[in-house]
């Protein structure tokens, strides 16, 4: 597959072939995207036309942490495990979208919802120790998502994934959230 020269974006194909199977595709709020069998992660900007086998197409890139505090960054870095484990045989490929009121906030009340009312970094902090996870940011590209959030880890740690995401989604910064896809994922 052929890709841009800006290896900072990354690619997300779901196609009928790779090495992620889609084990379900549930969309929670706004549209769906269509129905693929497998996820293909790819560097750099894909495009359809470039991949004939490819459904869907998202991207997005890794950027700084933007709504954390040094103590709360330190500890994220201290508890979390690098992704690719070989024990990891579950994903999670969830793509976000936020409205618009979300974006018209100045970033001092986006970062109180997100961690001061909302709670977002200490409550998943617990989960770190069996989840590994990348945020993807979506939106300065154009994307259809403002973010692509990846997790990885075991199947046996499933229940406790959907215990995190239950937690989250009940935040009042979900409130914001106008489109959600929740991908899950077996390696093949």
């Amino acid at each position: 597959m052929e890709s841009t020269t800006n290896t900072g974006i990354i690619s997300f194909l779901g196609a009928e072939q790779g090495p992620w199977k889609i084990a379900s595709m549930q969309t929670l709020i706004g549209a769906p995207l269509p129905e693929a069998s497998c996820l293909n992660i790819q560097q750099g900007a894909i495009t359809p036309d470039h991949d004939s086998d490819a459904k869907w197409v998202l991207h997005g890139f890794i950027s700084n942490l933007r709504y954390t505090h040094r103590s709360e960054k330190t500890m994220l870095d201290e508890h979390s495990k690098p992704l690719g484990r070989p024990e990891y045989n579950a994903a999670a490929l969830i793509p976000i979208q936020k409205s618009k009121e979300w974006w018209n906030l100045a970033q001092d009340e986006r970062r109180r919802i997100f961690e001061e009312d909302s709670k977002h970094i200490q409550q998943s902090a617990e989960f770190l120790t069996f989840i590994s996870r990348q945020l993807h940011h979506s939106k300065d590209l154009g994307e259809g998502f403002d973010f692509l959030t990846w997790f990885e880890f075991s199947s046996e740690h499933t229940e406790q994934f959907d215990a995190l995401c239950a937690i989250l989604r009940k935040t009042e910064e979900w409130q914001y959230v106008t489109r959600e896809i929740d991908i899950r994922l077996l390696k093949q």
